[in-house]
């Protein structure tokens, strides 16, 4: 069928009511988000938001309600999608952007693709990779991988995404979402080593939609997380990473067919983890356990 691009919806989309099929490649995807209220009923609250993009640049797309069970899970960073029937709106501006790992991409910030199950019915198509041709244009999934010894030198809020070896898991805790309020974020720290640093990344893991991944993090556990804020706490200058809306962590027995596996920096982690003995990592590892971060002064004349 005739398809159009991304850039020539944002040119001609309030002079149209229907759009010829869209092919897209899912560049980030964000956590799922539960909108329901006692007094609104409605049968599938839900909503995620997507950046996808084709060979002219990328645009945030949405899926809302009873779409969302049914197709979040097979929405993966690095699908392709064919798309048709669907709505174009003006963009929500209070949304977070997840940084993309191509610089030069262009954005198309003002408007958004929504997919619903009516006013239009959204017609969606996963396309296998395997079928994927290059002549589509469809650009690569990019990362910003950083190792440990280059963390130190990042400004405070930067992105980046990171892999290392588990050495140390938290428990599950939670924090209120806001004071006084009945909702709760669910949260774990965890150490991760990568060999280029004494130090290891102290990660703040907040539960996104991947509670099977959140669960399964344990010692000597390839952990890789994307779209990752430097966090810098003060005075101490201590750094951390802490997840965004848009992040996805992976762990052992995750990892096969992730775009990321092409990564240098990945291919480096895994090169640096065949010299190290296992049997000596083991000795370091911790799990479980109260971790209070950022620590607390060594004498209580400082604190």
């Amino acid at each position: 069928s005739k398809l159009t691009n991304l850039g020539h919806l944002e040119m001609t989309w309030r002079s149209r009511v229907h759009f010829h099929p869209l092919l897209v490649r899912i560049l980030h995807k964000s956590r799922l988000r539960y909108y329901g209220k006692p007094e609104k009923k409605m049968d599938m609250p839900y909503q995620a938001y997507f950046e996808v993009a084709d060979g002219s640049g990328m645009m945030s797309m949405v899926l809302w309600n009873s779409l969302c069970p049914k197709w979040y899970h097979s929405m993966k960073v690095g699908t392709v999608l064919l798309l048709a029937k669907y709505a174009i709106k003006s963009s929500y501006p209070f949304k977070t952007h997840p940084t993309p790992g191509d610089s030069q991409m262009k954005r198309f910030a003002t408007i958004e693709i929504c997919l619903n199950v009516r006013d239009p019915p959204t017609e969606i198509s996963i396309i296998p990779e395997e079928m994927v041709k290059p002549e589509w244009g469809l650009p690569e999934v990019k990362y910003r991988f950083i190792t440990r010894s280059e963390l130190d030198d990042l400004p405070h809020n930067h992105s980046c995404d990171v892999i290392g070896l588990v050495t140390f898991v938290g428990r599950a805790e939670r924090a209120r979402k806001r004071e006084h309020s009945e909702d709760f974020w669910l949260y774990r720290w965890a150490h991760a080593i990568d060999g280029t640093s004494d130090q290891p990344f102290i990660l703040e893991l907040f539960a996104t939609s991947q509670p099977d991944v959140f669960e399964r993090i344990h010692p000597m556990t390839y952990l890789v997380c994307t779209q990752m804020r430097v966090m810098t706490e003060n005075p101490s200058r201590t750094v951390y990473l802490t997840t965004s809306n848009e992040s996805q962590i992976f762990i052992t027995g995750w990892h096969k067919g992730q775009p990321y596996a092409k990564d240098a920096k990945v291919k480096n982690f895994l090169q640096w983890t065949k010299s190290q003995s296992e049997a000596d990592q083991i000795k370091k590892t911790v799990i479980g356990g109260y971790y209070p971060f950022p620590r607390p002064p060594d004498s209580f004349l400082k604190y």
